[in-house]
């Protein structure tokens, strides 16, 4: 039997029903882990759990503790405050601990620099900078005072952290944001032996870029740029995501972590 890198760890993600979220969370469970996620809650991201949940039923088959007692869903705009106090405080209360907090919820619209609206802007910074913060002192907060205290912290920052983007003016602000906070908050946290990091996915096909890489000509140009030849998929970010929750990574703090086939190191 393999062995398991995350047996009895109690994990909390936002936006874990689609995309890069939904893989780190279902890579956790299969890896021995208790995990909370949050959605939106409207009609389709409850779909989008339950079919998440019918899913990861394939890990507990063989095993004494059901699915119901490894995966819970709690519902909630991320951009709200209460949405992570609550994510966490309902992993605290189904498990009595918070071991790894993954911050991954994020919206990306494209649009010419000169074509965001307020609006647009507003949206992209409080779902994804103010719904990291928030949600991240939520978990820091639990991890601070638990005994034992400590854990590990994970915000799901982007490639575009490092880089521009000539239609994601409003986007790359927050991802920069993002792995700032990461670096900020590994300062802070230290203390309570709660290690915060970043990975930072390249050009990952999922729900926000799809309509994107649609585009046969462009997504045959992003391939050329990257070494290994093609775009990723969100199960390349478990494995990275694992590692950073495990105690493999016990003394890797305040790090970030490239997932982008080489493209970075081959922009030119």
């Amino acid at each position: 039997m393999t062995t398991q890198l995350l047996t009895g760890k109690i994990c909390a993600i936002t936006g874990g029903v689609t995309g890069i979220g939904r893989a780190i969370a279902l890579e956790y469970i299969a890896q021995g882990a208790r995990v909370a996620v949050n959605h939106f809650g409207d009609a389709k991201s409850a779909e989008q759990f339950q079919s998440m949940f019918s899913e990861a039923t394939q890990f507990a088959s063989n095993e004494e503790i059901k699915i119901e007692d490894r995966l819970i869903e709690v519902p909630g705009d991320i951009s709200q405050q209460e949405t992570g106090v609550r994510l966490v405080q309902a992993a605290v209360e189904k498990w009595g601990r918070l071991d790894v907090f993954v911050s991954n919820a994020g919206v990306c619209e494209f649009s010419e620099f000169l074509d965001i609206t307020q609006s647009l802007f507003s949206q992209t910074v409080s779902v994804n900078l103010s719904g990291s913060f928030y949600a991240t002192q939520a978990a820091a907060r639990q991890m601070s005072t638990q005994q034992p205290p400590g854990g590990s912290i994970i915000g799901i920052s982007s490639i575009s952290a490092l880089v521009g983007g000539g239609r994601q003016a409003h986007y790359t602000p927050t991802k920069a944001g993002v792995l700032s906070l990461m670096q900020s908050a590994a300062c802070a946290l230290g203390r309570y032996g709660i290690r915060c990091n970043a990975l930072l996915p390249g050009t990952i096909r999922t729900q926000l870029n799809e309509e994107d890489l649609a585009d046969d000509e462009k997504r045959k140009y992003m391939e050329g740029r990257i070494p290994l030849g093609r775009t990723g998929v969100p199960k390349d970010l478990a494995g990275p995501a694992v590692f950073l929750a495990s105690e493999l990574s016990g003394y890797v703090n305040g790090a970030q972590l490239l997932v982008d086939g080489g493209l970075f190191v081959n922009l030119q």
